[in-house]
């Protein structure tokens, strides 16, 4: 059974970073797609950044630039390094696992089989 544990969330500054972590029980951890996905209130699941088992990342336009994704696949943790973080980031984010390897140009919440239960994130002006 795969369980995703986030963490790292915080409130922070507008212009501030913050380093999200996803803990990964199970097995094939380094055979998976991963991703990251933030909700704002009121708004619809976002994807955010996306690693496929080989380690080619994919971002959301609104990210390029001051996010970035990365996995250990001997610790089995996926990491979301956040800069310059602005008001509109603000929202719970979620780790989630494909279980296929290569990840999809688009980042779709649909082609993701496991989710952890998120981590807030906060962006005060």
């Amino acid at each position: 059974q795969v369980q995703l544990v986030e963490s790292g969330g915080d409130s922070v500054q507008s212009g501030g970073s913050l380093r999200l972590s996803c803990a990964y029980s199970g097995y094939h951890y380094s055979s998976y797609c991963m991703a990251w996905f933030r909700q704002a209130p009121g708004k619809g699941r976002e994807g955010v950044a996306s690693i496929d088992s080989d380690g080619s990342p994919t971002y959301a336009d609104s990210v390029k630039g001051r996010f970035s994704v990365s996995r250990d696949n001997t610790k089995k943790t996926l990491y979301l390094q956040m800069t310059n973080l602005k008001p509109d980031d603000t929202g719970m984010y979620y780790c989630a696992a494909d279980r296929a390897s290569g990840c999809s140009g688009d980042i779709r919440d649909t082609d993701f089989t496991y989710w952890g239960t998120g981590t807030q994130v906060t962006v005060v002006s």
